[in-house]
């Protein structure tokens, strides 16, 4: 019996399915996303597809699921009412926080407020060291009144983050039993099944955040699963976690933390997929859609990763200096850098008469003018209609059709007449500086990270991205630039690429060149051994199971960490040695500089990435999308290539009209995605259906 794979992706704007069969045909499918139930949404694509291709629900073997409900419940304040229990003395921590400013001489500025309220955080009496030594034993009779007040405050979830407990959690697992005896049906965490690592903000940030959006994160998988179900798409629902592995929904569900910020990984972790068939090891991913634009950073076939960001702080982008906006999340993410300009960003003027571009968004309702569905604003999307970037009648396979004399009206209205330009002048300026903001986001994962983005290849995807791909590496001196297929769904196409895999870390305090090896062996055993246990209850066997272990460390007396991988094999002194080493060697790609070989390396805390090998390749070598031949073909229309090219006649094509290469200006259209090549570039098609533009 055929089978398909799902990948379903909840955008700002859109919601993309994907489905894929055994035999590398795709079947892709755009819905607006349904803000007031995500769910819904979801099924509606999913149903869609099935009755257009005559699929049977039964047909559908797994669900791939990239979703933003955990990280719009932080932003948006809305998630559950939780308590707080901590140590005497520590009941402030959320407020006092690490006294990061993301704004350095903003007077003005205030922290985001504490996700539990004051009177909701609860301190009990115990202290243990940073040895795991009991100075302080707790009172159970105390824990009873603490669990006794929250429930008569109505909390929805408890959070337990006791000091130093990641050294040793007996009395936080005191706490746990005493609220699953008390309140058996409540929803809780304790800091050292979410987080056992050094410092306490961080520590106390992440185990709330997980708590904040627990029962959220529940209830939206319950209905999904409740949603799919009715439809009689049965099989198991995963989860993209914020590190680019997959978890299973019921993983999810308790560690919710882990998923913040799902919904961007997806895009990352099929670019890494689709450049290795390429040989292309160094290349940086940009992602456009609607909303926000994403880059991402993949070295020697890697993606990279940050092991803490903020969430709920508003755009990423910049120096990691610059934090404190937000509320701080320590779980290993993709790195990337963010910016607000989407599709649907409104173009204003502001109050010195400079034109601005985002951050605010038109978002999927009321949309761009040019939508006609009572948007007002000029957006980015209205700009490239007007340069003839955009087929006015064919967007969505002609689902979307749209209206380029409101779109031109609302353009000389707004933006046009009061800077004194003509309106393909303004839309051009509109283009470009859409453009330099998100090369700011290229940079940032690229040049201020100490990497020539020159040597790097430019991955766009999104319904956007393919768009802008190829003025921005003109501008930063890139040569190539990969269009991948179905560029417009490919963040949902992405999630099928995906093994499951989990991280887990533990602080480890250590000098290298003066600690025991086999206090390092035995901690990394550990490790070890709970990620082997977490695979084989997912059904994984020995054999395809795949655990590599990584580390984080500075210089002695440094407060960042750099994350390096470790050597496998036998941990003893050279593996100490060639693990300092590594640490030298990313510190100066990194900064710069390294110290001499007497300055201290200390390794802060040890970490294993555990994958489930699956039995067959997720995605088949081949990829044949549905439809990718069909439409107009070898047509012209004019399109404005800025002052000094003007207005050009610019050949419209099919993707596999490239087959032969092709010169610029020319404008590639497809279902869910519209590539821009100027003049000057040369497209054509690989053998894996991707569209390589040189530049």
């Amino acid at each position: 019996m055929t089978t398909f794979r799902i990948g379903a992706d909840i955008g700002g704007t859109f919601t993309d399915i994907v489905f894929l069969g055994p035999d590398g045909t795709l079947h892709t499918k755009k819905v607006p996303s349904t803000v007031d139930d995500y769910a819904r949404g979801i099924l509606q694509g999913v149903t869609s597809v099935l009755e257009a291709e005559a699929i049977p629900a039964s047909q559908v073997s797994e669900i791939m699921h990239g979703t933003t409900v955990a990280s719009n419940a932080i932003l948006e304040g809305k998630g559950a009412r939780a308590g707080l229990i901590t140590t005497r003395g520590f009941r402030d921590v959320l407020e006092i926080r690490n006294l990061r400013m993301p704004r350095l001489y903003d007077l003005h500025w205030e922290k985001p407020p504490p996700l539990v309220d004051r009177y909701l955080r609860h301190t009990v009496n115990e202290r243990i060291n940073n040895l795991g030594e009991i100075k302080t034993a707790l009172d159970e009779k105390e824990v009873r009144s603490v669990v006794k007040n929250l429930l008569a405050e109505n909390v929805e979830v408890i959070a337990v983050c006791l000091l130093n407990a990641y050294t040793n959690p007996v009395h936080e697992r005191m706490i746990k039993r005493v609220i699953e005896e008390m309140a058996p049906g409540i929803p809780h965490c304790i800091s050292y099944d979410v987080l056992p690592e050094i410092k306490e903000y961080e520590r106390t940030s992440t185990t709330v955040i997980n708590a904040y959006v627990m029962p959220i994160v529940a209830q939206y998988l319950q209905s999904l699963r409740a949603a799919l179900d009715t439809g009689g798409v049965d099989g198991p629902l995963m989860l993209m976690q914020s590190n680019g592995g997959m978890m299973s929904a019921a993983l999810a569900a308790q560690k919710p933390a882990n998923i913040i910020e799902s919904g961007p990984a997806g895009g990352v972790v099929g670019a890494q997929s689709l450049a290795r068939k390429l040989d292309l090891e160094d290349i940086i991913t940009f992602d456009m859609g609607g909303t926000t634009a994403k880059a991402s950073l993949i070295e020697r076939g890697e993606v990279t990763r940050s092991q803490e960001y903020q969430v709920g702080g508003g755009i990423m982008i910049g120096s990691r200096l610059l934090t404190g906006s937000g509320y701080m999340l320590k779980v290993p993410a993709i790195d990337l850098a963010e910016v607000g300009a989407g599709g649907g960003s409104i173009i204003w003027i502001d109050g010195g008469g400079g034109l601005q571009v985002g951050p605010q968004s038109a978002g999927a309702s009321p949309g761009p003018v040019c939508y006609d569905a009572g948007g007002e604003s000029p957006t980015v999307t209205d700009a490239n209609l007007i340069l003839g970037y955009l087929n006015a009648t064919s967007l969505v396979g002609g689902e979307l059709k749209l209206n380029a004399d409101k779109a031109r009206d609302a353009f000389e209205r707004d933006i046009a007449k009061p800077m004194n330009l003509s309106v393909e002048r303004a839309a051009y300026g509109t283009h470009q500086l859409a453009a330099a903001n998100m090369i700011r986001a290229i940079r940032a994962v690229s040049s201020e990270r100490g990497r020539d983005p020159r040597k790097y290849a430019l991955f766009a995807f999104g319904g956007n991205g393919p768009l802008f791909a190829t003025g921005m590496a003109q501008s930063l001196g890139m040569k190539r630039v990969v269009v991948p297929p179905s560029p417009g769904l490919f963040s949902s196409f992405g999630l099928l690429y995906a093994d499951t895999e989990h991280h887990f870390s533990r602080s480890l305090i250590a000098t290298l060149s003066e600690v025991e090896p086999d206090r390092l062996a035995s901690v990394w055993s550990e490790l070890e051994s709970q990620a082997r246990d977490q695979l084989k209850a997912e059904g994984f066997p020995e054999e395809r199971i795949d655990i590599s272990r990584a580390a984080n460390m500075h210089y002695k007396g440094q407060i960042f960490e750099l994350t390096t991988p470790a050597p496998d094999g036998e941990i003893n002194q050279q593996f100490c040695a060639d693990l300092q080493e590594r640490f030298g060697q990313e510190h100066e790609t990194t900064y710069g500089h390294r110290a001499g070989p007497d300055e201290p390396v200390e390794l802060v805390s040890a970490m294993v990435i555990a994958r489930g090998i699956p039995l067959h390749p997720r995605v088949p070598d081949r990829l044949m999308l549905k439809g990718a031949g069909e439409g107009k073909s070898n047509s012209t229309r004019k399109a404005y290539f800025g002052p000094d090219h003007g207005w050009l006649d610019t050949a419209v094509v099919r993707r596999t009209d490239l087959s032969t290469p092709t010169d610029g200006p020319l404008i590639v259209e497809e279902y869910d995605a519209t590539c821009l090549v100027p003049p000057g570039a040369r497209a054509a098609l690989d053998d894996n259906n991707n569209i390589l533009i040189d530049l």
